[in-house]
């Protein structure tokens, strides 16, 4: 099973209305075809209401667990949002200083 699919398998307890993965490690250092190490999470959830939002990235982290490691995801950004916060509207996410050049 792949990293992301995995990942999405971990969130599916928080009960999102919404979850989107992508895999950024294209544009990360090392990239490969293939390679899983970099991904923004845009989940949507009931579960949130009432946190902050480093509740909300604890609570995400607590659901993925083992997933997060140098051998398998490096970096997990995390946009967590509730159902009547979330508006489509989610921030890009930054280059990386390693990024492959073009």
């Amino acid at each position: 099973m792949s990293l992301q699919a995995e990942l999405e398998q971990r969130l599916h307890p928080l009960q999102p209305t919404h979850l989107s993965i992508a895999n950024e490690s294209h544009g990360h250092g090392g990239y490969f075809p293939g390679k899983e190490s970099h991904f923004k999470v845009v989940i949507v959830s009931g579960q949130f209401d009432g946190m902050r939002a480093v509740q909300r990235h604890q609570k995400v982290y607590a659901a993925v667990g083992d997933l997060i490691a140098p051998s398998r995801i490096h970096a997990l950004a995390i946009h967590a949002y509730t159902p009547s916060e979330y508006t489509g509207d989610v921030p890009n996410s930054p280059d990386c200083a390693h990024a492959p050049k073009a």
